[in-house]
């Protein structure tokens, strides 16, 4: 098999996956996923998609995260994993589609308008 590439975003997060057949090694801008993600939550919500196919152990990741924050990079590279997965494999599809692994977050966040302190926030209104 032959190296699989794939892209994820989620907000200001871009995530660049290349899949090889392995041991399950997973490397994340040149670190280990235990040392880039220390919380066991962003690291669950990372290996879903392998979890879900029970494919943990069969293929070596490694990615290129920019932008964004833990989170967003987190569910970013969910993304760009379940997409490799599809890629080498398309019948998992269906599989991964249920869990909505297979779904762009499109979600951004909202500009600030000119006149007010945030997006939606209004300064306090005084008739007199």
């Amino acid at each position: 098999m032959e190296t699989v590439n794939a892209l994820g975003r989620r907000k200001e997060a871009v995530a660049r996956v290349y899949v090889n057949e392995g041991a399950g090694k997973i490397t994340i801008n040149g670190r280990d996923i235990e040392t880039y993600f220390p919380s066991s939550i962003l690291r669950y919500i990372v290996l879903q998609p392998l979890n879900k196919l029970e494919a943990a152990g069969k293929y070596d990741i490694k990615a290129n995260l920019d932008g964004g924050g833990f989170k967003g990079q987190a569910e970013a590279l969910r993304l760009a994993i379940a997409r490799a997965l599809v890629k080498i494999n398309p019948e998992d599809k269906a599989a991964l589609k249920a869990e909505g692994f297979m779904t762009r977050d499109a979600r951004e966040v909202e500009r600030k308008k000119p006149g007010q302190p945030k997006a939606r926030k209004h300064f306090q209104f005084s008739k007199r």
